[in-house]
């Protein structure tokens, strides 16, 4: 987990990072939530009092209108209060979004979207997730969080994916999918490179050691990749021919490690799979503020969301 300070202008004070696995349930979670917190005020010699809100943006579905984080399986946390605890905690407004929403969000207001319409973002990981502005505003729903784009199902009855579901965008271009595949062409001989940097170890590979195999010459690996991003492209395809968004973010740890490769095969695909009509209707970019992209934009959503309440960012 990342936390920062930022100050009226958005002009970063300091960053904090600590580890958000080897918490031991959702309130040791955001109690270590608070700690990075405290550590990131410490550096920039802010006192809790003078914050003018905090906001977060936590990886899974929301209960939007109480802050809570209903279902984060990569953390083993279920119906987690952030809210109320940060809240009683720092006694300050605490705003609560999804973490693509507030990395979409980052790049509309700083990034690569600025000054868009509408902007999607989707951001392969672990899992994938999907995010989008539509003239300044996220788009959610009523109560939740929403634009689950890696569950939408692309393989109707095929492989089980982690939500239940089979046959979602998850189960064939997600990071785990790749690496799964990738460590089996591995295994037999046809990835070496890969097979030597992990010593067959799924826990090693990371978006940067895929990268690293495929420039190394793992043509088995480019080949899992490639197929990985152009399921992304069908993906793409049915965002644009649903929001019609004029620009669509790629961003992530597998788009920053390999942006040419990854973004050519996207648009190639969702050109493909696009109504003609549409293809010209959109720019692809590459997110510009790396991991910095939510904290940012979960602290400019803070902020929008403060002064539609009457509110400051700064007391």
């Amino acid at each position: 987990m990342l936390a920062g300070v930022y100050d009226d202008s958005f002009r970063n004070l300091s960053r904090e990072k600590k580890k958000s696995s080897g918490a031991k349930g959702a309130s040791a979670g955001i109690e270590r939530m608070g700690d990075a917190i405290d550590a990131a005020m410490e550096k920039a010699e802010v006192k809790a009092s003078q914050l003018g809100g905090i906001g977060v943006g936590a990886p899974g579905p929301l209960d939007l209108k109480r802050g809570i984080l209903l279902d984060a399986p990569n953390l083993g946390w279920t119906d987690a209060p952030v809210r109320k605890l940060l809240k009683d905690r720092f006694d300050c407004p605490v705003t609560v979004i999804n973490d693509v929403d507030s990395g979409i969000y980052g790049e509309y207001r700083f990034g690569a979207a600025r000054g868009a319409r509408t902007a999607v973002g989707i951001f392969p990981g672990t899992g994938i997730g999907g995010g989008a502005v539509y003239r300044g505003d996220l788009v959610r729903g009523e109560k939740s969080s929403g634009m689950e784009v890696g569950h939408i199902v692309v393989q109707p009855g095929g492989m089980l994916c982690g939500c239940g579901n089979r046959g979602c965008l998850e189960t064939v271009a997600s990071r785990l999918a790749i690496v799964s595949c990738a460590l089996v062409e591995a295994y037999r001989g046809n990835a070496p490179h890969l097979l030597e940097q992990s010593a067959g170890t799924f826990s090693k590979i990371r978006s940067g050691m895929v990268a690293a195999s495929i420039e190394a010459g793992d043509r088995a690996v480019e080949e899992i990749v490639r197929r990985a991003a152009s399921w992304i492209g069908v993906g793409v395809a049915s965002l644009v021919h649903l929001l019609v968004p004029n620009v669509v973010v790629l961003g992530g740890g597998l788009v920053e490690a390999m942006p040419e490769l990854y973004v050519s095969e996207v648009q190639k695909s969702a050109n493909k799979n696009i109504m003609s009509s549409y293809r010209d209707s959109f720019e692809l970019k590459v997110a510009k503020l790396g991991g910095a992209a939510a904290m940012l934009g979960a602290a400019a959503w803070a902020r929008a969301v403060n002064e539609a309440k009457g509110g400051s960012l700064v007391r």
